[in-house]
């Protein structure tokens, strides 16, 4: 059943194309509602889904239309042309006495409405490789270090090579046992490992003595560390420490401070250095310090490179040449001595010491000396320490008490006990510096670790601090510890 006068009827004197009909009474636009549709007045017609609708005949024996509609019976529709509305692009009744809403309802979601099915992905082909290929290419799987082709042909087959799968287990948990956060930086000791292996194999003609291997080491790895600075960093801030003492200073500074001081042995060998050898300069370590910086303090980073480096280079050059008997030449350290043996030993300490300084300061990675060269830093310094104590003593800073013990006799001492690589065992004579520590004869016994008892020496550490094993007279202990701490200076 169609509409008695659609748009395309003949009859109709517009057509498709005429004027609008005016808005009539109970139109879904109209403001006045359904109440203002006379009953009846609606023409008969179908849905647009096919369904008819009219005057009742139609419906099935539902609700008529006539009288008020309590929900007895299905409501097929209207039979008194009541309103509609459209719901989803169909028209709909409304039913009696329900107002009409004057804003129409929302047309179904796009989402609701079929699709076609989903766009299925292109598939990539598994690249071809043979098995001897993709076994070779298992390590580099294992470090993800594979093209995303090769990855996807490596990862096909081990779903079907079980022994290559097994090995990529392995080579997987290989990999995990690396240790990315080591620095990319060379060992230190590299340089002294290399030199003692072409030595051992082809001897040098004129070698550098024993007792000058610290120091030659130990000038070694801060030139590495010095070459590695950047023009910025020479004018980092350093801190100095000693045991009374602290200063702060650039690198350009330290470096400034090792040369003045490594004059000192230049000087007792004959050599030239930058301070000079007349009667008028300083002999005092920190003196002589003070004399460089007033004297060089404007000179650029490179020269004062090169003048410490250079120092270093010929020092060892005159030991080596002058050969071990060279070794018992006094140098003069202020008012104490110490034989050349001893004197570069000392300094090879101090250069280490200061260049862990700088490396703190620039965020430079720096470890300890050697294990054979560490061995003779703490010798030095424990045979140091009795003359230090009597000091002490003498000028009554030390708290306990001494007995007289004749010159080479055994007497009281302090076992000594350093831990680690390049550590020991030694024997402290409290009473005498001439008398002769034995086990026998030790009332205290302190145990630490070599870096730890160096850097205390160096006064980098106090005996407050020190993370030492104690036993025994614990006023010995104190003096002695005290007295290690007083043997640094600036």
């Amino acid at each position: 059943m169609t509409d008695s006068h659609g748009p395309d009827d003949p009859q109709d004197p517009h057509g498709p194309e005429g004027p609008d009909e005016p808005d009539r009474p109970g139109d879904r636009n109209d403001p006045a509602g359904p109440a203002d549709v006379p009953r009846g007045a609606h023409e008969s017609g179908s849905y647009e889904d096919g369904s008819a609708y009219g005057n009742g005949s139609a419906y099935g024996g539902g609700y008529d239309g006539s009288g008020p509609y309590d929900g007895s019976a299905p409501y097929d529709g209207p039979h008194d042309g009541g309103a509609r509305r459209e719901v989803g692009g169909s028209t709909r009744p409304v039913p009696p006495g329900r107002p009409l809403p004057r804003v129409p309802l929302p047309r179904g979601a796009a989402e609701d409405r079929p699709l076609g099915p989903a766009p299925v992905p292109p598939v990539t082909p598994v690249p071809s490789y043979d098995h001897s290929t993709l076994k070779s290419l298992l390590g580099a799987w294992a470090l993800a270090a594979c093209s995303p082709e090769e990855t996807t042909a490596v990862e096909a087959h081990l779903t079907d090579c079980a022994l290559c799968a097994d090995e990529a287990l392995r080579l997987r948990d290989a990999v995990e046992l690396l240790r990315p956060e080591d620095p990319l930086d060379l060992d230190p000791l590299l340089r002294a490992r290399v030199l003692e292996n072409c030595l051992g194999r082809r001897p040098a003609r004129v070698p550098v003595p024993e007792w000058a291997g610290p120091y030659d080491a130990e000038t070694a790895r801060l030139d590495a560390l010095l070459r590695d600075l950047g023009s910025g960093d020479w004018n980092a801030s350093v801190r100095l420490e000693w045991h009374d003492g602290s200063c702060d200073v650039t690198v350009a500074e330290v470096i400034g401070h090792l040369t003045a001081v490594d004059g000192l042995i230049a000087a007792a060998l004959g050599m030239s250095e930058p301070l000079g050898t007349g009667a008028q300069d300083p002999i005092d370590p920190a003196e002589r310090t003070k004399a460089y910086w007033h004297r060089f303090g404007d000179r650029s980073p490179a020269e004062v490179h090169d003048t410490w480096r250079e120092q270093g280079h010929a020092l060892l050059r005159t030991v080596s040449f002058a050969g071990r008997a060279a070794g018992g030449l006094d140098v003069p350290y202020g008012p104490a001595r110490l034989p050349l043996r001893d004197a570069l030993v000392d300094r090879a300490m101090e250069c280490w010491i200061h260049a862990g300084d700088i490396a703190e300061a620039v965020a430079y990675p720096y470890g300890p000396p050697a294990p054979r060269h560490l061995h003779r830093m703490i010798d030095l310094a424990a045979r140091t320490l009795p003359g230090v104590l009597a000091g002490r003593r003498r000028a009554g800073l030390a708290v306990s008490p001494t007995r007289l013990v004749a010159a080479g006799a055994p007497g009281r001492s302090l076992h000594l006990e350093v831990e680690g690589a390049g550590g020991g065992d030694w024997y402290i004579p409290l009473d005498s510096p001439a008398a002769v520590g034995t086990a026998a004869g030790s009332v205290a016994h302190v145990a630490l670790d070599g870096v730890e008892f160096c850097q205390l020496t160096a006064g980098h550490r106090s005996p407050q601090d020190l993370a030492a094993g104690q036993e025994g007279d614990r006023a010995v202990i104190s003096d002695v510890l005290a007295a290690a701490a007083g043997m640094s200076r600036m």
